[in-house]
């Protein structure tokens, strides 16, 4: 009998292995890479090189010994509506061909990155140097973004380079990236396998997923997180303050380059929405958000999207003096298995697109900060990650939380329901030896990613900052409501001649747009525009719309009188005459008929 090798075929589902011989023609292992990929015969191209060339075709009578295909060699096959021609290939700076899923769009950041030089360059030094100006020596060569010795010696020192930078090393040396695959971790059982009976009654080493040893991740999707000024965060710290109970919030801005690191990625936060939640001195929960994907969608025609998620855990330890407890530490955690839990999910909703993963996506860009206390008990702003394999641990709800334990996870066992792979990590006992132990439990520091957290030195302004501003949304435990009174008393407090500043306040922004008495979801992208260019005169033809008469002529009705309230009457007049008579309800600002004596909403009498 022939000698069977086994030949390894990539695709964007992935990666699997036929077994065949060397006396094998191609039109018969085709035939093999149809049944087992579930292709039609010529639906799909198989080459021998990533960049598309060296095609087996079926026509060839030629064996895969004299096309030189050898034991353990990867081949890449890609469905017909994929193929064509190499030349539509993106390229990046090292030649490296994107294969797995060339038809994604990735992040406009990523797609910057991925053009860049990135590398480190050194002026000559003249105690080490001994050439001339033009030469290049071992002391002042050009250092690639991965160096490890370069980011150890930065000041502080750099534990996790950056996912370019890694990409950059992956796609590196002779092979130019030929069998790199960024493929995502399973920990489910494959499904289709025919041989065996399903899982609890058979499994076998084809569907079986492998077992998952953690190791700390050494790159990160995110290297900084830096809000735009202390006014989003001293506000949204504001609930804590006057409550004392935990507060929840999402972070909206923008991805941008991260300068202090090679290829690195920075999350700018413009704005904090606070979605529907109950939060006590130690718990939090987030309630169903009915206004969720009109908030994604306001903040996309904004220029923002989010990009990660904010919580408290402060507790005071001197009112007077302003101190606040420093809980968080080496000595007890960083983020406990449940937040790490929750950080892995949100990750999953928000993958980080990526055409080198056969799935399109890999690993996130979702960031988690945590409003803590600092060595010095004052608050200060922290920022993590979750990595990878946490993420899928979580995907595939394989990870429990330790109740009495917060800094301890605990991988399920397998059950009749679900099979689980064996989880491993590597510690040192206590006789200095390395020693692998399985995950139950599991020490929760081997899934965090820190991440520095910064304040700009100039403050950005994405939107206006007032001395007066409209109250924030769900804070109606504070007594703090937005309606149509509220806007009012904020219009009333802020009669800057620059309409443009008056109006450029996110949480304004989402009122006028969710409010139920005259949502403005489907005129308002005018303005929107005009708040993300920052255009006053955009915003003054919005001004001049039957919709913002109409906004006015429903804050009069309050009884707060609105400086230059008749400046455009003659524009939307109608708007005026339909609303002057009608009268809103001060309890629930519903507006009803004239001549009404009681709320039609609320049934309260008229006041």
């Amino acid at each position: 009998m022939a000698e069977s090798i086994i030949i390894r075929v990539q695709s964007p589902d992935g990666v699997k292995r036929i077994t065949a011989t060397k006396r094998e023609t191609a039109a018969t292992f085709l035939k093999k890479v149809a049944k087992e990929f579930g292709f039609q015969n010529n639906g799909f191209s198989v080459y021998i090189n990533r960049n598309k060339t060296g095609e087996i075709t079926a026509s060839s009578n030629k064996s895969l010994n004299l096309l030189k295909v050898k034991h353990g060699d990867l081949l890449f096959l890609f469905p017909s509506s994929l193929a064509g021609p190499s030349s539509e290939m993106e390229t990046t700076p090292q030649g490296f061909k994107a294969f797995g899923a060339p038809n994604v769009v990735e992040d406009e950041i990523d797609q910057y990155l991925s053009k860049q030089d990135g590398k480190i360059y050194r002026s000559r030094d003249p105690q080490l140097c001994r050439h001339g100006p033009l030469g290049k020596c071992v002391h002042c060569v050009p250092l690639e973004p991965f160096d490890e010795d370069y980011l150890n010696h930065l000041e502080p020192p750099v534990k996790h380079m950056s996912f370019h930078a890694y990409i950059r090393k992956l796609t590196g040396g002779a092979d130019k990236g030929k069998f790199v695959a960024l493929e995502n971790i399973s920990c489910k059982i494959k499904s289709g396998c025919e041989g065996h009976l399903p899982w609890p009654n058979g499994i076998c080493t084809k569907c079986q997923p492998s077992a998952i040893t953690l190791n700390r991740q050494k790159y990160r999707h995110v290297d900084n997180i830096m809000f735009e000024n202390h006014t989003v965060a001293d506000r949204f710290l504001d609930f804590w303050r006057k409550t004392g109970n935990q507060h929840f919030g999402y972070l909206y801005g923008r991805y941008t380059e991260h300068k202090d690191i090679p290829l690195g990625i920075r999350a700018e936060v413009a704005a904090i929405y606070e979605p529907p939640q109950i939060g006590t001195q130690n718990s939090l929960e987030l309630l169903e958000d009915p206004k969720a994907e009109v908030v994604d969608e306001i903040a996309a025609k904004l220029g923002l999207r989010k990009v990660g998620w904010i919580f408290t855990d402060l507790v005071s330890e001197d009112t007077r003096k302003g101190t606040v407890r420093y809980s968080r530490n080496k000595d007890t955690y960083f983020l406990s298995s449940e937040e790490c839990i929750t950080a892995g999910d949100f990750q999953n909703k928000h993958p980080n697109i990526c055409r080198l993963s056969p799935d399109g996506h890999f690993g996130s860009k979702f960031v988690t900060a945590v409003a803590t206390g600092g060595p010095d008990n004052q608050v200060h702003f922290e920022g993590y990650q979750v990595s990878n394999q946490c993420m899928a641990l979580v995907r595939d709800e394989c990870l429990l939380p330790c109740k009495d334990a917060p800094e301890l996870g605990y991988a399920k066992e397998s059950s009749s329901e679900q099979y689980v792979p064996d989880v491993f990590y590597k510690d040192i006992d206590k006789f200095g030896n390395e020693i692998t132990q399985l995950a139950r439990p599991l020490p929760v520091e081997y899934l965090i990613i820190d991440i520095t957290t910064t304040f700009p030195k100039d403050p950005v302004y994405t939107f206006s900052i007032s001395q007066n501003p409209f109250p924030i949304e769900n804070r109606d435990v504070l007594g703090e409501t937005q309606d149509f009174h509220s806007l009012a008393t904020y219009l009333s407090q802020n009669t800057s001649s620059v309409f443009l500043d008056t109006i450029s306040d996110f949480h304004l922004l989402l009122f006028l747009v969710t409010n139920e008495v005259m949502p403005l979801q489907d005129s308002i992208s005018l303005l929107l525009e005009a708040v993300r260019t920052g255009n006053e005169e955009l915003a003054q033809t919005w001004k001049r719309s039957e919709q913002w008469a109409t906004i006015e002529q429903l804050c009069s009705t309050v009884g707060v009188q609105l400086p230059g309230l008749h400046e455009y009457g003659a524009v939307g007049g109608s708007a005026h005459v339909a609303t002057a008579a009608m009268w809103a309800c001060q309890h629930c600002t519903f507006m009803n008929q004239p001549g009404t004596g009681h709320c039609e909403m609320c049934s309260l009498p008229r006041t």
